[in-house]
């Protein structure tokens, strides 16, 4: 189900534009090329599918995206703003500011309610903590967590946990969202739940999302869905 906000929208300035991305890593004597000179758009309130078998490049591309990882070539703009060649503080208070990780396993902090987990980014972020409690109960209650909000992550199922996660993602409002496998580690059914939380958070809060999978069952609710092909970035077209 594609977004009639984006759809009527799509001239507008990307949240995240990646060009000419390349990056190689050492195997053995040689090089291994995974990415070739990717590209990619990624517009507000648009969900983007990225596929591709294991090893493609796909947690490459978001870890680039996400300024987690330093290309051997290209360039990464973030809402307008050319990023690789910032200082780490800088690139640190773009992540802060502007994204949202979601990886395929939730990394909440055991001994933290899951208020707690979404509450403490804010913190760290500079927000106040009447504030930060307020914004993470609002975002539990719309991921259907209101009356596990004071649980540990070991008293939550395993889609519970990711909600919070997604959740923490989304507490400092970043424009763009980078989940890699965020419902990899579910079974059918919780996953589909799961994500059909973060379709409806992404729409709501009006993120740009760009989403790693190999559920292809998922694809069917992105507006977009591009795949890894010999280290370049192409529309997926299905069979």
């Amino acid at each position: 189900m594609t977004n009639p906000a984006y759809m009527r929208n799509d001239q507008k300035r990307p949240i995240l534009s990646v060009r000419n991305l390349h990056r190689s890593y050492k195997s053995g004597s040689g090089q291994l090329h995974v990415l070739r000179g990717a590209d990619i758009d990624v517009f507000p309130g648009e969900m983007v599918g990225l596929i591709g078998p294991s090893g493609s490049g796909k947690s490459t591309l978001l870890h680039a995206a996400g300024l987690l990882e330093k290309p051997n070539a290209g360039e990464v703009y973030i809402n307008g703003k050319e990023s690789l060649k910032l200082s780490d503080d800088e690139r640190t208070s773009i992540r802060r500011r502007s994204i949202g990780m979601v990886y395929q396993f939730h990394h909440l902090l055991k001994e933290f309610t899951a208020l707690d987990n979404v509450v403490i980014p804010q913190l760290i972020a500079g927000r106040g903590r009447a504030a930060a409690e307020q914004e993470a109960s609002r975002l539990l209650t719309q991921m259907a967590l209101a009356e596990r909000m004071h649980h540990r992550p070991s008293q939550m199922s395993g889609g519970e946990q990711q909600r919070v996660a997604i959740a923490r993602a989304i507490a400092n409002s970043p424009q763009m969202l980078l989940a890699d496998e965020p419902t990899g580690n579910l079974d059918p059914a919780t996953s589909a739940s799961v994500f059909q939380s973060l379709m409806n958070l992404v729409r709501q809060e009006n993120v740009a999302a760009l989403i790693a999978t190999h559920n292809m069952e998922l694809t069917r609710y992105m507006d977009r869905v591009l795949t890894v092909k010999d280290g370049l970035i192409v529309p997926y077209r299905r069979s």
